[in-house]
């Protein structure tokens, strides 16, 4: 029987961008594929490709960061069934773990010691109908919610959104993120503001410090 193993685009050591953990280093492992095309897509380059690693030999590679925070991103990790082994193999060895997830395929299976950022799609993502609602109810107290956001239309959705699953009471920190581009962040600051939101306003740290470098 052949060993688990996962299609990897890359695996690198920076500062989280993202996240309740933003600014803090962060060792990321970044699957291959994803079953979506967002419009605002800044990792198109994971859709494909990618170089296939043992289970075993992913989690030496990581460990061997000696770094306590472990991100498993993509392209969809989901996509790649044998992730929820890994996961639990890394939550094995100590390591603090979340996963960043665009919400359209199940989170149940996931190890209840991983930290979920569900990433609930907008109208202006070009995806909103792969939202898989009911994951919302599968959140966990430690758990986080982000909308990428276009437009104001974006943001009415996403505000019905926290009223509707009451996700400023269901989760860790809920994340209004202006699409790079295309939102200005100080726009969406005001609107924030002016409608009271017990939201936070992320913005890419990786990119002030980098800009769209990949690989960081």
């Amino acid at each position: 029987m052949e060993p688990l193993s996962l299609r990897i685009t890359e695996i690198f050591h920076s500062i989280q961008g993202e996240s309740l953990s933003a600014g803090v280093p962060t060792v990321f492992v970044r699957l291959t594929g994803c079953p979506l095309r967002c419009n605002y897509c800044d990792t198109a380059y994971a859709f494909e490709g990618g170089e296939r690693y043992t289970i075993a030999a992913l989690v030496e590679q990581v460990v061997g960061y000696r770094c306590p925070q472990v991100c498993i991103t993509g392209g969809e990790p989901l996509a790649q069934p044998n992730v929820l082994a890994l996961m639990t193999a890394l939550a094995d060895t100590g390591l603090a773990l979340s996963i960043e997830t665009s919400g359209a395929l199940p989170i149940g299976p996931v190890d209840d010691r991983v930290r979920v950022v569900l990433d609930l799609k907008t109208p202006g993502s070009g995806e909103l109908a792969r939202n898989l609602y009911d994951n919302i109810e599968l959140l966990k107290p430690s758990d986080e919610v982000k909308f990428v956001l276009c437009d104001r239309a974006d943001y009415d959705w996403a505000s019905l959104m926290l009223d509707r699953y009451q996700l400023v009471e269901r989760v860790a920190a809920v994340h209004f993120s202006p699409s790079q581009g295309e939102l200005d962040p100080a726009e969406l600051a005001e609107w924030i503001l002016a409608d009271r939101l017990a939201v936070r306003l992320q913005l890419q740290q990786h990119k002030v410090i980098w800009g769209d470098r990949q690989g960081v």
